[in-house]
């Protein structure tokens, strides 16, 4: 779809929700996981889609799919990319070409629930997240195009819910059986 399509799209959504705006709060399809055995597990979305995931033969896994952490990286990197494309159309900009890589580092040990050596539990959770965006569009300058990256990433969901500490809920339905 070019630009101008997505734009077009854009304006009139834009259009409903200026009239309407509270239609713009919804909930997000949900995610499923689940467990599959061993440390396999599937992926599932309502509209069939099943992505798996499976740790690495030192961790106990089979090591012939993707991590989690793979897919959370993926995920962030395409929304990273569709909110860039959506601001380029907006902005009547026809990309050339976009590419988003995500990379992150975290302690291994937090998985393993193990300690420092005073004791206390070594940190959970990615320590650093870094983005690598290649772009480009004929006869738009680098300014331009850094101000566009900088507005996706203003619109990015998954950036702000990094970013913001969105917090989290947890219920637990359980079966002793």
């Amino acid at each position: 779809m070019a630009a101008q399509d997505i734009a077009a799209a854009l304006q009139r959504v834009e259009s409903v929700l200026r009239r309407r705006p509270e239609a713009g709060l919804q909930d997000d399809e949900p995610a499923a996981a689940r467990w599959e055995g061993g440390m396999r597990f599937v992926a599932l979305h309502a509209n069939g889609t099943r992505l798996l995931s499976d740790m690495p033969v030192e961790l106990g896994g089979s090591g012939d799919q993707v991590m989690a952490g793979w897919m959370f990286r993926a995920g962030l990197a395409s929304c990273v990319a569709t909110c860039i494309v959506l601001a380029a159309a907006a902005q009547e900009i026809e990309l050339a070409m976009l590419e988003v890589k995500t990379g992150s580092r975290m302690d291994l040990r937090s998985v393993l629930g193990m300690a420092e050596a005073d004791g206390e539990p070594v940190r959970a959770g990615t320590r650093d997240l870094q983005l690598l965006v290649r772009i480009s569009a004929h006869g738009v300058s680098p300014e331009r195009l850094r101000a566009l990256v900088d507005e996706g990433l203003r619109r990015s969901p998954s950036i702000h819910a990094l970013k913001d500490a969105v917090p989290v809920v947890v219920r637990i339905e359980g079966d002793a059986g």
